[in-house]
């Protein structure tokens, strides 16, 4: 009786409770690995919007680091000038627009017929397709006489949620919310001494927005004449 006790199987019972409890582990070792797997991915996500702020705001940086104005005009015929130099900062409240001339153009072709001089335009957009709003950024390699339109227009940043430029006036001694170069009621031919940006995009999978300020001192503060009379 012993020998026949100690040779038989395990019953149907203990069958199903090793099962049960084999099915319980394997419910907890994959959830685990799914809970490690979906952090890994909103973590990827996450960075991934991280750097895409971070990009965009240390382009707007570099390039508005080297804004200019020039006063090089005809001094027979005004109706021969065919480029002006511009800054102009819209204030619509979280939606900016500015608008300059820069020394920040890079050829990337050979034997191209471009300087280092460009207009620039940094504004936020809708995208018909998400219904989301994008940080734009418009580029001509030619200055001409309208510092607004012109040239090829690309996405700096996706899912944008504003865009906030402040401009400090060194003759006033304190930051204001628009510039205008082009208008006496303006800051007439003068550029501001730094440009505050404050860039908001929205956050990985419906998370926190990610904030950005900076602050980039413009280096030529005076308009270029070439050598031409005051």
């Amino acid at each position: 009786m012993r020998s026949l006790r100690a040779r038989r199987g395990l019953s149907l019972v203990e069958v199903l409770v090793a099962t049960a409890i084999i099915s319980m582990i394997a419910t907890l070792v994959y959830g685990a690995f799914d809970g490690m797997a979906r952090s890994q991915a909103g973590l990827d996500k996450t960075s991934e919007r991280f750097h895409e702020g971070r990009s965009a705001l240390t382009r707007m940086s570099r390039e508005l680091e080297s804004a200019f104005l020039s006063m090089h005009k005809p001094l027979v015929d005004p109706r021969l000038q065919v480029t002006q130099t511009a800054f102009i900062g819209a204030d619509s409240g979280h939606q900016d627009r500015l608008d300059f001339a820069s020394f920040s153009h890079r050829r990337l072709g050979f034997d191209t017929h471009e300087s280092d001089q460009n207009e620039l335009s940094y504004f936020l957009s809708p995208d018909p397709d998400t219904r989301r709003t994008d940080l734009g950024r418009r580029e001509a390699t030619y200055i001409d006489m309208d510092p607004k339109r012109g040239g090829k227009t690309l996405v700096l940043a996706y899912d944008v949620v504003s865009l906030d430029f402040q401009y400090f006036d060194p003759v006033l001694n304190q930051w204001v919310d628009s510039w205008d170069s082009t208008q006496p009621t303006g800051q007439m031919d003068r550029l501001p001494l730094q440009v505050r940006i404050e860039l908001v995009v929205a956050g990985a999978d419906n998370g926190a927005p990610l904030h950005y300020v900076t602050k980039v001192p413009i280096a030529m503060q005076t308009p270029l004449t070439f050598g031409l009379p005051r």
